[in-house]
């Protein structure tokens, strides 16, 4: 499996169990105010970036070109910038509004990139393989 795809599918489990707590905290307190970090967390983390590894993974071309691990960094950063600063901005603190609106342009501009890289060139997608019995 293409090393990027291993990135997205281990940044994916990261961002569920960061989910998962915010559900599990929202659930034991009776407070569901930060439900919209959570679905931020569980759909942009966990879903899109495991979504993602899926897609590298079936086109390991692509996967090996430079605007691959750009893409990768560009939409990871804005997540793991607008997570927590969405979860703060949803506490009551409204001067964190800014930062998650960046955060939201940063991971437009990463999914926007994964929208080149799709579009681009011939898909070299490849059939999964039985391992070999020894």
């Amino acid at each position: 499996m293409p090393h990027i795809a291993q990135l997205f599918f281990k940044t994916a489990i990261i961002f569920l169990i960061i989910g998962i707590a915010m559900g599990l905290q929202m659930a034991i307190s009776g407070n569901h105010n930060v439900i919209g970090a959570h679905a931020h967390a569980n759909l942009l983390g966990w879903v899109t970036m495991a979504i993602f590894g899926v897609y590298y993974a079936l086109n390991p071309r692509k996967a090996e070109k430079r605007i691959a691990m750009l893409q990768y960094g560009i939409y990871t950063s804005g997540v793991i910038i607008m997570v927590p600063s969405l979860y703060m901005m949803l506490l009551g603190n409204p001067a964190m509004e800014p930062v998650v609106a960046i955060a939201s342009l940063i991971t437009f501009a990463g999914v926007l990139l994964f929208a080149v890289i799709v579009f681009s060139g011939k898909e070299t997608a490849v059939a999964p393989t039985a391992p070999a019995l020894n």
